[in-house]
């Protein structure tokens, strides 16, 4: 009897974890949308997605933390700095919310701060996210259009033809 596993993808991990963390995105973007306690269960959601996309990318944070000052390229240095500007954006985002929280925090039991500082924080954060989604977006462009053609688009073709063949 043979055990072979299969090899997870990272490459389609990411595509498919990237793709929930910006359709989370879209969907709290607008708490009228959703009404508050989905926003705010969507915000906790795509805070804990930011954690593991970061612990999938932990040894390309390290690596390039070590070689910043030393030998890498230009480009990387670029999106260590956009993404450690966009970390920052996402904490002042999750903290404020959670700082104005009316339904998960209260739901637990734990009273917020709330106040109008929070609320600009919060509000002027999200926009700010809002950019730093379409930079980032476009610094891997070239990575999302492959990684689509290959992991999404391939397959569906793939489908079709065989459809096509059986019918």
């Amino acid at each position: 009897m043979s055990n072979t596993r299969r090899k997870t993808n990272p490459t389609k991990v990411n595509l498919f974890l990237d793709a929930a963390i910006f359709a989370v995105f879209l969907l709290a973007l607008d708490p009228r949308l959703t009404g508050i306690a989905l926003h705010e269960w969507l915000g906790l959601a795509g805070a804990a997605a930011v954690v593991v996309h970061l612990l999938l990318h932990w040894e390309w944070i390290v690596g390039v933390t070590r070689r910043f000052l030393g030998r890498t390229s230009g480009a990387a240095r670029l999106n260590y700095v956009f993404d450690a500007l966009f970390f920052i954006d996402l904490v002042v985002i999750s903290l404020s919310g959670l700082m104005v929280s009316q339904a998960l925090l209260p739901l637990l039991g734990l009273g917020t701060p709330g106040g109008t500082f929070w609320l600009v924080a919060h509000s002027l954060s999200a926009n700010v996210a809002v950019v730093l989604v379409a930079v980032h977006a476009a610094l891997h462009w070239k990575w999302i259009v492959n990684a689509v053609r290959r992991y999404v688009l391939r397959p569906v073709a793939a489908v079709g033809q065989r459809a096509e063949v059986t019918s």
